[in-house]
């Protein structure tokens, strides 16, 4: 038996296929009885509209674009991307949208990318990295582009954002450490133009009242690996190091235990984004989960009600939870115990 197709939906209705087109498209009045003449034709012949032939009468591409522009080292390292990819796509699949996802390597490769996305090749886009001072956020308005900024970005925009609280973890891992009687703690962070390692670090130079112990990694390993080894090499050393990411914690610890320190009774160290191996390793690694699937899944959700004509909006997802584990669990060094540098605070972070 053939597959039905509009013209015996039209046909059962008692219509003309344009109508039966509108039906579904909703660019043309149609009466409440004829529209539910066409859904009926259409249950009883079992016949369900194509995605390109929805967004052909919609005149949409039925895809949302990513473009990421990344150094190919740190994406390859990266546990929070599939993880947010994971979320996407688990919303896309339900409303059968599909993903552009495009890698470039320079900005004039990016602002080409979402030239092409706003002519057409998606519906809107989820912005991802976002910087402190970021060029795509009028780039994209200009383009008018539906978009959704992943992160807590302070500057003016009228783009959705999808927010969580980057610094209240921070916090809570420096308490922690404290009642454990660390007063020497440094922060490995990532790039501090990044929305988010910037919140991170200023909440961590908040707590502790001083930048002295604070470096600026890349997320790399090598990066989190170079750091400690500075930071250890410091006559009044840190008992304590958060870093920025799990790659960083673990290259972190490896070097200060191939260095005789032991790790927690030496030297506490905790991670952020709960890579799906750090509670597995010796010790376990106290990290920070981020939950990047549910936040695929909102600001997905989010990007596809503003391509339906929503206002845009800000959307708080509180999805960060400490996961203490071995890695922190023993009191600070007794000869190490001093009292908190003199505050050190930059203007920027206060």
């Amino acid at each position: 038996m053939s597959r039905p197709t509009i013209s015996d939906v039209a046909r059962a209705a008692g219509v003309t296929k344009a109508t039966v087109s509108h039906a579904y498209s909703g660019h043309r009045p149609i009466s409440a009885a004829t529209k539910a003449r066409v859904f009926a034709a259409a249950d009883a012949l079992r016949w369900v509209p194509s995605s390109s032939a929805r967004a052909l009468a919609a005149r949409r591409a039925n895809a949302i674009g990513v473009v990421l522009r990344r150094d190919p080292a740190i994406l390859a390292s990266d546990t929070f991307f599939p993880a947010f990819i994971a979320g996407v796509e688990q919303t896309l699949a339900e409303r059968e949208v599909a993903l552009v996802l495009q890698v470039v390597g320079s900005r004039g490769a990016e602002e080409r990318a979402y030239q092409a996305m706003a002519a057409g090749r998606a519906d809107g886009v989820v912005v991802l990295d976002l910087h402190r001072a970021d060029w795509r956020v009028p780039f994209l308005a200009g383009l008018g582009l539906p978009a959704v900024l992943l992160g807590a970005y302070e500057g003016e925009t009228r783009l959705s954002c999808v927010r969580t609280d980057d610094a209240a973890p921070v916090r809570d891992l420096v308490a922690h450490l404290r009642e454990r009687g660390h007063t020497r703690i440094a922060h490995v962070a990532g790039p501090l133009d990044y929305v988010h390692s910037y919140a991170r670090a200023r909440a961590y130079v908040r707590a502790v009242g001083s930048r002295a112990l604070l470096r600026e990694g890349d997320f790399t390993a090598g990066s989190g690996r170079a750091l400690t080894a500075d930071l250890l090499a410091l006559r009044d050393r840190p008992t304590a190091i958060l870093f920025a990411n799990d790659t960083m914690a673990i290259a972190g610890t490896s070097y200060a235990q191939s260095r005789g320190l032991r790790v927690p009774e030496d030297l506490a160290v905790a991670g952020f984004d709960d890579d799906h191996l750090s509670a597995h390793l010796s010790p376990p690694l106290t990290s920070v989960s981020t939950d990047p699937a549910r936040r695929g899944r909102v600001a997905t959700a989010r990007l596809l009600a503003d391509v339906a004509g929503d206002d845009p909006r800000d959307v708080a997802v509180d999805c960060t939870a400490l996961r203490l584990r071995a890695s922190t669990d023993a009191p600070a060094p007794a000869t190490a115990r001093r009292t908190t540098p003199a505050p050190e605070l930059e203007e920027e972070f206060r």
